[in-house]
């Protein structure tokens, strides 16, 4: 089971973080952490995001404002919603987070009744039951014990559906996307390692280079260069969990080093590229 390092107890800067998985749940990640300086710029997850806030505040931004949340709340981010995330409070903040694959709460709503792509109605989410059985699930799972920790977080995950759940409205962003935008989108995915310049990529789809930049930003929630990087990190997340060495990973997804590869990382998960292939590789 992994190791837990906790900051020393004289130390008010000091940070710790640690992304791991648990076998008793199954298509989920995890993260233990504190932070004080680190800043998450925005960026997106494929899953979804549940944070239990366990001490001083999280403050972030998501599309429906910025959120700030304290012990016992909830940071509640959906699927490829893009988000930041810093400290609100000069001492930072702990928490402890489960990051589900779509398919998990999308099985546990449809046990409840609920159709539809499950999204909530608030982001920072003040919901004691579900916050209670979520860091006991936490817990559970940081004992290895498999049933505690997928008997709870399915019921915490419930009530929280429950509580503040909602259908999300079918495909709204890719509805508004233009045609030239995903059409960028899919020459960014196809070339990681030898991206194109803005102009280029303009005129590839038949736009302006302002143009394209203010649609795609409008779609995605993030500016082409901002996406790309996104895109990146995404599959370098693939190939360190699958135990490639985070030099060989860097170049397979075009960044100019390894160096380069954890700044932007860190910045998205809050954790280096070899402690997440240590956590992960083999799971």
């Amino acid at each position: 089971m992994p190791r837990t390092v906790h900051p020393a107890v004289d130390d008010p800067r000091a940070e710790h973080a640690r992304y791991w998985r648990f076998s008793g749940l199954p298509d989920t990640e995890m993260l233990t952490a504190r932070f004080v300086t680190t800043h998450f710029t925005r960026h997106t997850h494929p899953t979804y995001t549940f944070g239990i806030i366990t001490g001083g505040i999280e403050e972030y931004a998501h599309p429906g404002g910025t959120s700030r949340v304290g012990p016992g709340g909830l940071a509640v981010v959906g699927p490829d919603e893009v988000h930041t995330g810093h400290a609100g409070v000069p001492e930072g903040w702990t928490y402890r987070v489960f990051y589900p694959r779509p398919e998990v709460v999308v099985g546990i709503a449809r046990e409840l009744g609920l159709r539809g792509t499950p999204a909530f109605r608030e982001s920072g989410i003040d919901a004691p039951e579900a916050s209670r059985l979520l860091h006991a699930a936490h817990l559970a799972a940081e004992r290895g014990d498999r049933l505690g920790a997928s008997s709870l977080v399915r019921r915490g995950i419930a009530a929280l559906l429950c509580s503040h759940g909602r259908e999300r409205p079918p495909r709204v962003r890719s509805r508004a996307a233009r045609p030239e935008t995903a059409r960028a989108r899919e020459v960014l995915a196809s070339r990681l390692t030898d991206p194109p310049a803005l102009e280029e990529l303009a005129a590839a789809v038949g736009m302006g280079p302002f143009a394209l930049s203010r649609a795609f930003s409008a779609a995605y929630g993030l500016p082409p260069h901002a996406y790309l990087n996104q895109l990146r990190v995404d599959r370098a997340r693939a190939l360190l969990a699958a135990g490639r060495a985070p030099s060989e990973v860097a170049a397979e997804v075009g960044f100019t080093d390894q160096a380069h590869l954890s700044r932007h990382f860190r910045r998205h998960l809050g954790v280096p590229p070899g402690a997440y292939r240590r956590a992960l590789a083999g799971h």
